[in-house]
C-alpha cells in the first residue's frame, strides 16, 4: 500500500485488523429465538383465554380488540424488561429502502416523585412518528406531518440489541392520516391477502380442506465484505455504496477460485458471529459460502411465511451492519460495488403453501394433484407473461442498472425458465388429444401426458434466467441485493392472485355450459400454455442473438430506471392493484415518483462525489506526480543528456495532461448537465436527464482516472486501489 494510501487508512481508523473473535457456534436450538416474543413465550406472560384469542387472531387473520391489546402490552412489557429492555419502538419499513424506529422509554415519573415502567395498549397497537419526513410523492405536504404506525402482530416482536442497551422492536405498518400506505409491508399484507383468497377458491377444485394459502419464500443475500479502514479511505465507497473509479485488479474472479472456496478465517469469524445474533432474533440462517468474485460471499435462511422472511430480511442487514463493525469489516449491499467482478443479487424463492401442508407448486403423486400442480404453475407463468413489465419494474433502481445483463445477472428481459423436463411436458400438454371423460379414479387421466416425479431442485439451473423454476418453487433472480424485497413480492403475489381469480371465473363458466370440472380445468390450461408461450426461454439470457429473439416474440427489454417505472401509471396497473386492494390510484402514483426521485436523486450525488474527488483527489495527485518528472527531466536536460534519455518522461507528462485535463474538463460539462436536470420541474423528465445526459459522464470520467491511476506513482495515488479493496488479509 502506498504511503499516502496507507496516512489515509491510518486516520480512517487504522490498519485492517485480524479478529480475535472466537469461532466457536453457540448451539442453535439454545440461541434460536432468544429475543423473541414468539408464541410459546406470550403463553407464559399471557393469561389463558387472552393466549387461546391472539392465536385465533393470528391464524384467521381478525382484529384485535383494545382488552385484549392491553393483556398483550403488559405481557410484552414484562418480557422485555425482564430481558434487559430499556425502551421500546415501533419498527417500520418506510420508503427510504431501509427500516426505521423511534425510541421511547418504558420510564415514567409518577404522581408521587417515584417512577414506574410503563407500556400501555395504546402504545402498542399505534405511534405517531412525523410522516412529512418521509417519502410520500405528494400524498402529505411538509406542513401535513401526521402519520401512523400500527402493529402487526402477524410478525412477532424482538429485542435488538446494540452497544447503547436493548429496545423492544414492534413490527408496524406506517400510513398517512389519510390512510395512504407510506410503506412496504402494508401493500405486501395486502397482497398476501389477496393471493390467499384466491389460491383458496381455486385449491378447492381439488380438495376441500384446503382453507388458507400463504406464500413461502427463502431469500438468498449476496454480499460485499471490505476492510473498514480502506473503506473510510473510499469517500466514494462512503456516500455512494460503490467505487466510482478504480481500474481492474489483474487478478479478479477469472481463476474461479473463489466460489465455494475456503472460506477465510477473519470472514468465517464475522459469519459464526452473524449467525449466533441472527439466531437471537428468530432468523434462521441455514447456509454460508464464499460467492464468485473475491470478498463476496452469501448466507440464506430456511424457508419462511412471506410477510416473515421479508422482515428477517430488513433485519438481517442491520445485523449485518453491526456485527461487520465488531470484525473491522464493512458490509457492502450495493449491486454493483466493483467494476470487472460479478455483482450481488437478492435471489427469492418463491412458493405457495396450503393449511394441510401441500406445496401448490410441487408435483403430487396422483392425477388429481399433478393436476392442481400444473394449474397453479401455469397460472404463474401466465401471470408472469401478462404483467412481465410490472416485473421489472418492480426490480428497477439506479444500483440494480449497473447489474442487470451484465454478464453475471439475469438480463431486463423478463422471461421463464422451466429447465427441459418440464417444458417439454408443458408441449406434451398443449399437444396432447383430450379426452371427452376424464376418469379421476385412473392412474393416468386421458389427456394428460404422465408427469414424472419431481425431485426438488432437479431440474438444471439458469443463472441467466430472471425467474426459473428449481423443483417446488421459482427463483425471482433479478431482484437487487440492497432492495427490500417487499416491492417485487407485493407484485408477484398481485399478478398471481389476479390471474388465479380470472382463471376461476373462465373454469367456472366451462362448468356451467355443462362441461366436467377436471376437463374445464384442463381446457383451461392448455389454453394459458399456449397463450404464455412467448416468456418461456430454455437459453443464454446473456446473448445477443437472445434480444434479437425475445422482440421478435414480443417481450419487452427497458433497460433503463425511469422507461421502466412507467407502467405504474399505466391504466392497466393502476387498475389491477386498485381490484386486488393493494394501492389505490393515488398510492400507485406516489410510488411512481417517489422511486423516480430515488433514481435520480441517486445519481445526483454519484455526480457530485465523482466531480469532489476529481478537483480535490486525483487531479492534485496526477499534477504532483506530473511535477516529479518535470524536474527529473530538468535535471537530465541540465546534464546534458540527449532527448532520448528522457523522452518517456515527456510521454508520462504528455499523457497526464492529457487524461487530467481531460477529467477536468469532463467533469465540468458534467456539472452544467446536472444543473439543466435540475431546472426540469417534471420528475420523471428529470430522471430521464440524469439517466441519459448526466450519468453517461461516469464511464467518461472513470476511463480517464483509471489511466491515471496505471500511471501516477503508488505512493502518491489518494485512493485505495481495487486490488487491495478485493482481497482480505
Amino acid at each position: 500500500m502506498s504511503d499516502l494510501r496507507f496516512q489515509a487508512v491510518e486516520a480512517a481508523g487504522g490498519r485492517p485488523k485480524t479478529s480475535t473473535q472466537p469461532l466457536a457456534l453457540q448451539k442453535a436450538t439454545a440461541l434460536y429465538g432468544k429475543n423473541v416474543f414468539t408464541i410459546s413465550k406470550m403463553k407464559d406472560f399471557l393469561p389463558k383465554n387472552s393466549y387461546k384469542q391472539l392465536v385465533e387472531i393470528i391464524e384467521e387473520g381478525t382484529t384485535i380488540d383494545r382488552d385484549l391489546a392491553e393483556h398483550i402490552s403488559q405481557a410484552m412489557k414484562s418480557w422485555a424488561i425482564a430481558n434487559g429492555a430499556s425502551h421500546y419502538t415501533h419498527w417500520f419499513q418506510p420508503l427510504t429502502g431501509s427500516t426505521a424506529e423511534k425510541h421511547d422509554a418504558f420510564f415514567e415519573p409518577d404522581s408521587d416523585g417515584s417512577a414506574i415502567e410503563k407500556f400501555t395498549a395504546d402504545a402498542l397497537v399505534q405511534q405517531e412518528p412525523d410522516a412529512s419526513s418521509f417519502p410520500n410523492g405528494g400524498i402529505r405536504n411538509t406542513f401535513e406531518a401526521r402519520g401512523y404506525t400500527a402493529w402487526d402482530p402477524t410478525s412477532p416482536a424482538f429485542i435488538f440489541e446494540t452497544g447503547g442497551g436493548k429496545t423492544l422492536c414492534i413490527p408496524t405498518v406506517f400510513v398517512s392520516y389519510t390512510g395512504e400506505s407510506l410503506d412496504y409491508k402494508a401493500p405486501l399484507l395486502k397482497a398476501i391477502n389477496s393471493i390467499d383468497k384466491a389460491a383458496v377458491e381455486v385449491a378447492q377444485y381439488f380438495d376441500k380442506a384446503v382453507t388458507k394459502v400463504t406464500p413461502s419464500l427463502g431469500i438468498e443475500q449476496e454480499y460485499f465484505l471490505v476492510d473498514l479502514a480502506l473503506y473510510n479511505a473510499r469517500p466514494d465507497l462512503q456516500l455512494t455504496g460503490r467505487t466510482l473509479f478504480g481500474h481492474i485488479s489483474a487478478k479478479g474472479q477469472q481463476l474461479e477460485d473463489h466460489y465455494f472456496g475456503a472460506i477465510p478465517e477473519r470472514v468465517l469469524a464475522f459469519m459464526v458471529d452473524l449467525e449466533n445474533e441472527s439466531l437471537k432474533l428468530g432468523i434462521p440462517l441455514k447456509t454460508r459460502h464464499n460467492e464468485v468474485a473475491p470478498s463476496q460471499f452469501e448466507c440464506a435462511p430456511m424457508f419462511e411465511e412471506i410477510n416473515l422472511a421479508i422482515d428477517h430480511n430488513q433485519l438481517l442487514q442491520n445485523v449485518m451492519d453491526q456485527v461487520a463493525l465488531r470484525h473491522s469489516f464493512k458490509v457492502l449491499l450495493h449491486e454493483k460495488p466493483y467494476s470487472g467482478v460479478n455483482g450481488s443479487g437478492k435471489h427469492n424463492n418463491w412458493s405457495l403453501i396450503t393449511n394441510t401442508g401441500v406445496n401448490l407448486l410441487s408435483p403430487g403423486k396422483t392425477p388429481k394433484n399433478n393436476l392442481m400442480f400444473l394449474t397453479f404453475f401455469v397460472n404463474t407463468i401466465k401471470a408472469v407473461h401478462e404483467h412481465a413489465d410490472l416485473l421489472r419494474a418492480s426490480i428497477a433502481s439506479a444500483s440494480n442498472d449497473h447489474r442487470l445483463g451484465a454478464n453475471e445477472a439475469p438480463p431486463a428481459i423478463i422471461s421463464i425458465f422451466l429447465g427441459s423436463q418440464l417444458d417439454e411436458l408443458l408441449e406434451e400438454v398443449e399437444s396432447a388429444r383430450v379426452a371427452k371423460k376424464v376418469k379421476a379414479e385412473a392412474n393416468l387421466w386421458h389427456g394428460i401426458p404422465k408427469i414424472p416425479e419431481l425431485r426438488l431442485d432437479n431440474t438444471d439451473r439458469n443463472r441467466t434466467s430472471p425467474f426459473a423454476f428449481t423443483g417446488n418453487k421459482f427463483e425471482f433472480r433479478a431482484v437487487g441485493s440492497s432492495a427490500n424485497s417487499a416491492l417485487p413480492m407485493t407484485v408477484l403475489n398481485a399478478i398471481v392472485a389476479n390471474q388465479l381469480a380470472e382463471f376461476k371465473i373462465e373454469v367456472d363458466k366451462q362448468i356451467k355450459k355443462g362441461t366436467k370440472k377436471d376437463l374445464a380445468i384442463l381446457n383451461v390450461v392448455r389454453k394459458y400454455i399456449k397463450e404464455s408461450k412467448a416468456i418461456r426461454f430454455e437459453g443464454n439470457g446473456y446473448s445477443d442473438e437472445w434480444e434479437q429473439e425475445a422482440a421478435a416474440r414480443g417481450l419487452s427489454n427497458i433497460k433503463s430506471t425511469p422507461k421502466a417505472l412507467d407502467i405504474y401509471t399505466k391504466e392497466s396497473s393502476l387498475d389491477l392493484f386498485e381490484k386486488m386492494g393493494i394501492y389505490s390510484h393515488r398510492e400507485s402514483e406516489a410510488r411512481h415518483e417517489i422511486l423516480l426521485e430515488n433514481f435520480y436523486k441517486k445519481l445526483q450525488i454519484e455526480a457530485r462525489v465523482i466531480g469532489e474527488i476529481v478537483s480535490s483527489l486525483i487531479a492534485p495527485a496526477a499534477f504532483t506526480y506530473q511535477n516529479d518528472l518535470i524536474t527529473n527531466v530538468k535535471g537530465l536536460k541540465d546534464l546534458g543528456l540527449p532527448k532520448e534519455a528522457y523522452s518517456s518522461q515527456l510521454n508520462l507528462i504528455e499523457r497526464i495532461s492529457k487524461h487530467a485535463n481531460t477529467i477536468l474538463e469532463e467533469a465540468e460539462a458534467m456539472r452544467q448537465e446536472r444543473k439543466k436536470a435540475n431546472a426540469l420541474e417534471d420528475v420523471r423528465e428529470r430522471s430521464i436527464a440524469y439517466d441519459e445526459l448526466v450519468k453517461p459522464y461516469f464511464d467518461q470520467i472513470r476511463y480517464h482516472v483509471n489511466k491515471l491511476e496505471q500511471i501516477v506513482d503508488d505512493s502518491k495515488w489518494p485512493l485505495p486501489k481495487l486490488r487491495e479493496l478485493l482481497f482480505i488479509r
